[in-house]
Order: C-alpha cells, then sequence, then structure tokens
C-alpha cells in the first residue's frame, strides 16, 4: 500500500472542507498549501482586472509559499488540492510544484469549482514537476461520502 499526502491550497475553505474530508477517508496525511502573503477579499475578486489573483494568473506570477515543510520524500503519491481559477490551477499550485523533487511521484489533481472542469491544469502544471505523474483526478463538487472518497484515494 502506497503512503498518500493531501496538499490543498483553499482561498474560502470549500477545498479545504473537501480535501479533509479525501485524508480522513484515504489514511493519509495532510498538508495546507499557504502563500506567504494570505489573500485577502479583494485579492480574490476575480472580476477585478487588478485583484492579486487576476494579476498573478495573466501574468503567471507564482506566489511565494509561507513554508517548505511537505516531506514530499515520504509519499508514494500526492493529491494536489486547488480551487479552479481561469479554468487551471492557482499559480501557487506551481509554486508549491517547483518547491519540491517529485520525481518518481504520482501527482493526483482533485478541485473544487464553480462551474469548470480541470481545462488545462495537467497541462499548466506539468513543467513545474516534470519528473512527476501528474494525473486528472477529480472535480469534487457537491457531497462524497466517506467510501467514495476512500475509493477514488484507493484508484491510485
Amino acid at each position: 500500500m502506497s503512503k498518500q499526502l493531501v496538499a490543498y491550497f483553499s482561498a474560502s475553505g470549500t477545498t479545504a472542507a473537501k480535501a479533509k474530508a479525501l485524508a480522513e477517508a484515504a489514511g493519509a496525511d495532510l498538508y495546507e498549501i499557504k502563500p506567504e502573503k494570505a489573500y485577502t477579499k479583494s485579492d480574490l475578486n476575480w472580476m477585478n482586472p487588478l485583484s492579486r489573483s487576476s494579476k498573478e494568473m495573466k501574468k503567471g506570477i507564482k506566489p511565494a509559499l509561507a513554508d517548505t515543510d511537505a516531506s514530499i520524500e515520504s509519499y508514494d503519491v500526492i493529491f494536489v488540492g486547488f480551487p479552479i481559477w481561469w479554468y487551471v490551477a492557482p499559480t501557487i499550485i506551481n509554486s508549491f510544484l517547483e518547491a519540491y523533487d517529485f520525481s518518481g511521484k504520482k501527482v493526483v489533481l482533485f478541485a473544487t469549482s464553480g462551474g469548470s472542469g480541470f481545462g488545462k491544469a495537467v497541462q499548466n502544471l506539468q513543467p513545474s514537476a516534470p519528473a512527476a505523474e501528474i494525473t486528472e483526478g477529480k472535480i469534487l463538487n457537491g457531497a462524497f461520502s466517506a467510501d467514495e472518497l476512500k475509493a477514488f484515494a484507493e484508484s491510485f
């Protein structure tokens, strides 16, 4: 059996709730991906082209991480969760992937979304962890039972 980590970035708490449920159902460790400078509500206003999140996504700015103590080397499978921003992962996920050596690791994406799918998330993230196998996992909108989440985790 592989050792699993659920790493996640959550701007509003929605992805955090799904990540915690997945980790509990899978018996995996949990790690929160946090920016060095926390996002404010105005930073997250995607309708404002001058907001921090809009600029990061448009310009490919990768925010600094608060810490890099996830001990990636201890895990075989890393589930990486995030809210979908502009049809892809927020650039902080690139920051996370670039902070560690994912060589030979399986990275399984999961996300929450207001309506879109993964889009080009795998394609946009692969250059940040070129030696990892990055796989599109599941959009975790709505309710999932512990058994459904456990089956999802065990499928990798």
